[in-house]
């Protein structure tokens, strides 16, 4: 008879994410996650299979709390630069928390790429629904005659990312949010 699973799965996906996020994928033992969460190698196993199953959990886990809060985030503005300003500067506040530990994709992509293909799927699922995002929001900015119009939305939104993937490593070096809220004005000014 096949014994029931005796923890919170979800509890210990999101445990197990902060931390990966704080410590990474490589200096994070199955011993590290099972203190942590808790819970037996056995059950480890049985319920993700691997070490790469629980990390994998936990990069979805992040992709479908935090990133897709900062994407509902650009939705709610009030005018477009004010929801990327106030989308930049928080990924920057939650990046440099707990001494600078960064962005868990921005880290997963430093750590396991270019080797772990599934991670580069999920971050890249992540870049791209943020990218899309970014553009909507901006080809709406353009239409309204918000932003200028001399930029593609597409091209201006890959900007935007590829600034705030540099901006996430430089907080892990930066832990000072003062300190790198005046770069996200200069990317700012793109838009005009």
């Amino acid at each position: 008879m096949a014994r029931t699973r005796e923890f919170d799965t979800e509890a210990a996906v999101s445990r197990a994410m902060e931390l990966f996020w704080t410590r990474g994928y490589e200096a994070t033992s199955v011993r590290d996650l099972t203190r942590h969460l808790g819970i037996g190698q056995g059950s480890l196993y049985a319920a993700f299979g691997d070490k790469d199953g629980l990390y994998r959990a936990a990069l979805e886990h992040y992709r479908t709390t935090l990133t897709a809060d900062a994407l509902r985030g650009l939705e709610k503005g009030t005018d477009a630069r004010s929801a990327i300003r106030a989308m930049l500067v928080e990924r920057v506040r939650i990046a440099v928390e707990d001494d600078g530990r960064g962005c868990l994709a921005v880290n997963a992509a430093c750590e396991r790429l270019p080797v772990d293909a599934a991670t580069r799927r999920t971050v890249r699922g992540m870049q791209d629904a943020g990218r899309d995002a970014l553009a909507e929001v901006l080809r709406v900015a353009a239409e309204r005659g918000e932003i200028a119009k001399r930029h593609d939305p597409h091209t201006l939104a890959a900007f935007l990312v590829t600034f705030l993937n540099g901006l996430l490593v430089s907080s892990k070096i930066t832990s000072d949010v003062r300190a790198l809220e005046p770069l996200v004005e200069v990317a700012l000014a793109a838009l005009d």
